[in-house]
């Protein structure tokens, strides 16, 4: 289901058209029409509304003829430095397609920004329930709830026991030092992103350089791996069906996943999180514990959850990075994006928070 609108100004027909607005368009109809003949993909007009929430990379489901599929491109600008790589997401989702990985197809890659104004590419249209503001009537069993609980372990699971040499991402990202360059690039994003002093952050950056564990054997790392990025069968018995929004994959650390995940997954007796709880559902009862999950995934990768706190911090505070240049792009005018305008206060909480967990709370 749709949680966005289209613009007047998002969609035109020519660059010309485009030119007329105060803002770059999002999809220029005719030469993308030309890229999809080239590629073999539908016939006629293109029939296109929204999806998923707007905030991070612009997604389209795109109905062309008998052809069905989705269109990702970046946001408009001014973007972070290396974010909304929509070109690497598809590098990674197309390597993982051999795999046991559960990934949709890429079907085409525009790289030349000259077609609607920026990369994008063409994926399936993978069928299923995507789980974001509501929990569909199918989960409302507890045998369906515990099922979905385990599935995105599992599926996280075979995501790390992928060979990424072997699916062919050698140079996709440096296998040795990963932690070390996140507290760097995201220490250089707050740098770039932020629009006013949190002590907070600045404490919360020096205590994960003070306790930084020592990493593994480097896996693929998706980057945002949570409940609102897979899809699910719809059918009972659920299952994992695959996983979406690769943008921030890298080689790395496998358990900056499971941080991330733990970090966002909300336990029944977790005190409210404001708007940044995204999935507030799994507080009902039949969804495992966030304690039972991290021991599945311990269990079943035959990695030691010894530093998990660490990685539960890291994520905290790349979440707050994110979003202080979130809010910062709101603030400039360049999005229309409500939501992102209440980042103030919000990323103001979640700092005190991440500073909370790094004296065990």
């Amino acid at each position: 289901m749709s949680l966005h609108e289209i613009a007047d100004d998002d969609i035109v027909r020519t660059h010309a058209e485009g030119d007329q607005n105060e803002r770059p368009p999002l999809v220029v109809l005719e030469p993308l029409i030309d890229f999809l003949d080239a590629a073999g993909i539908g016939e006629g007009e293109l029939e296109i509304s929204p999806i998923g929430d707007g905030h991070s990379n612009v997604t389209y489901a795109v109905q062309r003829g008998e052809a069905d599929f989705i269109l990702r491109r970046p946001p408009r600008g001014p973007l972070p430095p290396s974010a909304h790589d929509v070109l690497r997401e598809a590098r990674v989702i197309g390597a993982l397609d051999a795999t046991a990985a559960r990934v949709p197809q890429v079907l085409a890659v525009g790289d030349d920004e000259a077609i609607i104004g920026a990369p994008f590419f063409i994926m399936e249209r993978v069928e299923g329930e995507v789980i974001s503001t509501e929990l569909p009537e199918l989960f409302n069993s507890d045998a369906q709830r515990q099922r979905l609980g385990e599935g995105l372990i599992d599926g996280l699971v075979e995501l790390h026991a992928v060979d990424w040499e072997a699916a062919g991402l050698e140079g996709f990202g440096k296998p040795t030092g990963y932690l070390e360059r996140q507290l760097r690039r995201f220490g250089g994003l707050w740098e770039h992103n932020r629009t006013r002093e949190l002590e907070d952050v600045e404490t919360v950056g020096k205590w994960l350089a003070e306790n930084m564990p020592e990493s593994g054997p480097a896996t693929i790392v998706h980057g945002d791996y949570r409940l609102g990025n897979v899809i699910f069968t719809a059918d009972s018995p659920t299952g994992l069906e695959a996983i979406l929004d690769w943008e921030m994959a890298t080689i790395g650390d496998p358990l900056a996943d499971l941080g991330y995940f733990a970090t966002l997954y909300v336990d029944r007796d977790d005190p409210p999180l404001g708007m940044f709880e995204l999935n507030s559902m799994t507080r009902e009862d039949g969804f495992p514990l966030r304690a039972e999950l991290i021991s599945r995934y311990e269990e079943r990768s035959g990695r030691a959850m010894t530093d998990i706190r660490w990685y539960q911090t890291l994520a905290l505070w790349k979440t707050v990075v994110f979003m202080e240049g979130n809010y910062k792009r709101a603030v400039a005018g360049s999005t229309d994006d409500p939501f992102l305008a209440q980042f103030g206060d919000g990323v103001v909480q979640l700092a005190e928070r991440a500073r909370a967990m790094t004296d065990g709370a």
